[in-house]
């Protein structure tokens, strides 16, 4: 395991990662976490449920430009909250020490 650690350490000096500035790797963080805890709990499911009854009717690109940008909509204030939830966290983890 000691070998493993000392290639990988070794690489990481050699090959260092380039993570941009901080919306950067907060983004990464919210992606990771996105992909790994889906929000389509019951009530978002009911919603949209709802909004497709709405549009019974529609022809599909219709329906296209109103459920995309609900979607991108819906998107960014998930990513937004959880950003800034993050910079809230940190904030007080600092203002703690």
């Amino acid at each position: 395991m000691k070998t493993f650690f000392e290639s990988l350490k070794a690489y990481i000096e050699a090959h260092p990662p380039n993570y941009g500035d901080g919306e950067s790797v907060l983004t990464m963080l919210y992606e990771c976490h996105n992909e790994n805890n889906p929000y389509d709990n019951a009530q978002i499911k009911a919603d949209f449920n709802e909004l497709y009854q709405q549009m019974n009717g529609m022809e599909l690109r219709e329906m296209d430009k109103i459920i995309y940008p609900v979607c991108m909509l819906c998107r960014n204030h998930e990513k937004a909250g959880f950003v800034e939830g993050i910079k809230v966290g940190i904030r007080m983890g600092q203002e703690l020490l």
